[in-house]
C-alpha cells in the first residue's frame, strides 16, 4: 500500500475540516456586521446550509466518484471549496455569503469519496486503520481550524475565508499532481455505478439490513454527539464560569485524543477485538460521559471536565471509523462511493437533527435571550439536555449489542456476503 496517496487524500479531509473549523467563530460575526447586517435567524440559515447541502449532495458525489473516478470528483469538490471561501471572503451582500456557504456545502460532499478512495486502496483487514486516518485528520481539523480563524480575523474579519480558499485551491494543486486514480475501466465501481444515482443507493442501502443497521448506530451517535457540541460550551461557561479561550482549550484536548486513537491505535485494535466490540466500547464510554457531565461542580473543576472530555473523545474515536469501516466491508467494490457517501449524508441530516434538539431542550434557558442566559439556565435544564443525549446514545449501544450478536461472524473474516 502507497502511502503517499493516502497522504494525500488525509491532507485534503484535514483542509476541509480547518475550513470549516475556521467558520465556526468567524462567521456569526462577519454576518452581523454592518457591512451585511445578518439576523440571528439569518446566520443561523448561513451554517445550515451548508449542512443541507451535504445532505443532498454527499451521496451525489460519492456514486459520481464509481462512475468516473475519484480524483476528478475531489479535485472538482476542492475547486468548489476554493470558490465558495473566496466568494465568502470578497462578499458585499448577505445573497453572496449565502452562495459561497451553498456552494462549499455542495463540495463539502467530497469526505465520501475520500472515504472511498481508501477502500480502494485498503484490504479489509486496514479497512478501519484507514477510516480512522480520517477520523484524525477530522479531530486535527477542529482542533487547528477555529485557532487559525481566531487568529487571522485580526488582519481582518474576511481574512481567514481567504485563507481557506487559498489553502483549498494549494490543495487541488496538490491532488493533481499526487494522486493517483483507484477506479480504473475494469473496476466493479463503474458497472455498479449505472445502475442508479446516489440517492438509489441510499434506498437501497437502508434495505440491507446489515447496512441499515450501522447507518442508524452511525446516526443516533452523531445526534447525541452534535447535542452535546451544541450546549457544552454554555454549559461551561454556566456551571464554571470558562470563556471562549479555556473552551477552546477543552476542545483542542478532545481533539487531540481523537486524533492520537484514530491516526495512531485503531488499525491495531480492530485487528485484535474486530470493529463490533470496538463500536460498543465507544457507545458506553460516550453513554457515560454524557450521563455523568450534569454532575460536574465547580469543585471537581478541570480535572473532571478534562476526564470526561477524554471518555468522550475515546469513545467517538473506537466507534466513528470501525461503523465507516462496516458500512464499506458490507458493500461490494463497485458500491463504494455510493454506500460512503449515504453515511456522509446520514451524518449531516444527524448534525442538524441534534442542534435542533438541543434548542428545544434548553429553551427555557434561551427564550429570555442571551443577557439573562446563564441566569435562566437551570439545572434542570443540563439535565434534560445531556440526559437525552445519553438516551439517544444508550439506544445505539442496544442496537450495536445486536448487531454484533446478529451479524458479528460475518466481519470476522476478510470475505463479506454481497447479500444480507
Amino acid at each position: 500500500m502507497k502511502r503517499s496517496p493516502l497522504l494525500v487524500i488525509f491532507i485534503t479531509v484535514f483542509i476541509d475540516l480547518v475550513g470549516f473549523g475556521i467558520v465556526i467563530p468567524v462567521l456569526p460575526f462577519y454576518a452581523e456586521g454592518t457591512k451585511f447586517g445578518a439576523t440571528p435567524s439569518q446566520v443561523g440559515l448561513l451554517f445550515a446550509s451548508y449542512s443541507v447541502m451535504q445532505l443532498i449532495f454527499s451521496p451525489v458525489l460519492g456514486r459520481l466518484s464509481d462512475k468516473y473516478g475519484r480524483r476528478p470528483i475531489l479535485l472538482i469538490s476542492l475547486l468548489g471549496t476554493s470558490a465558495g471561501f473566496l466568494i465568502l471572503g470578497f462578499a458585499t451582500t448577505l445573497t453572496m455569503l449565502f452562495i459561497g456557504r451553498i456552494i462549499d456545502g455542495i463540495s463539502g460532499g467530497n469526505i465520501s469519496t475520500a472515504q472511498a478512495y481508501i477502500a480502494d486502496v485498503t484490504t479489509k483487514e486496514n479497512r478501519a486503520k484507514g477510516m480512522g486516518s480520517i477520523g484524525a485528520a477530522f479531530g486535527l481539523g477542529f482542533v487547528f481550524g477555529p485557532a487559525i480563524g481566531g487568529v487571522l480575523s485580526r488582519w481582518g474579519i474576511n481574512v481567514p475565508f481567504m485563507f481557506a480558499g487559498g489553502l483549498a485551491f494549494a490543495n487541488a494543486i496538490l491532488l493533481y499532481f499526487a494522486l493517483p486514480e483507484t477506479v480504473t475501466k475494469d473496476h466493479p465501481a463503474r458497472v455498479s455505478a449505472a445502475s442508479g444515482c446516489g440517492w438509489h443507493q441510499l434506498v437501497a442501502a437502508l434495505k440491507n439490513p446489515r447496512l441499515g443497521y450501522v447507518m442508524t448506530i452511525y446516526f443516533l451517535g452523531i445526534v447525541a454527539f452534535s447535542i452535546m457540541t451544541a450546549t457544552f460550551s454554555l454549559f461551561l461557561m454556566f456551571r464554571l464560569g470558562y470563556d471562549a479561550f479555556h473552551n477552546g482549550w477543552v476542545f483542542a484536548f478532545v481533539g487531540i485524543i481523537s486524533a492520537a486513537i484514530q491516526g495512531g491505535m485503531i488499525g491495531k485494535l480492530v485487528k485484535k477485538f474486530g470493529e463490533p466490540l470496538l463500536v460498543i466500547v465507544g457507545a458506553i464510554l460516550f453513554t457515560a460521559s454524557l450521563f455523568v457531565i450534569p454532575f460536574v461542580k465547580p469543585t471537581t473543576g478541570l480535572l473532571a471536565i478534562l476526564t470526561i472530555g477524554a471518555v468522550t473523545a475515546i469513545g467517538q474515536a473506537l466507534s466513528a471509523p470501525s461503523l465507516s469501516s462496516l458500512a464499506s466491508k458490507s458493500v461490494g467494490a463497485g458500491e463504494q462511493g455510493g454506500v460512503l457517501g449515504a453515511m456522509q449524508s446520514v451524518a449531516s441530516l444527524a448534525r442538524a437533527v441534534g442542534p435542533l434538539l438541543a434548542a428545544v431542550l434548553i429553551h427555557d434557558a434561551l427564550h429570555q435571550g442571551f443577557d439573562g442566559l446563564f441566569q435562566k439556565m437551570s439545572d434542570a435544564s443540563i439535565l434534560h439536555t445531556f440526559w437525552t443525549a445519553a438516551a439517544i446514545q444508550f439506544a445505539g449501544l442496544l442496537l450495536a449489542l445486536y448487531f454484533a450478536r446478529a451479524y458479528g461472524k460475518r466481519f470476522a473474516g476478510t470475505e463479506i456476503s454481497e447479500s444480507a
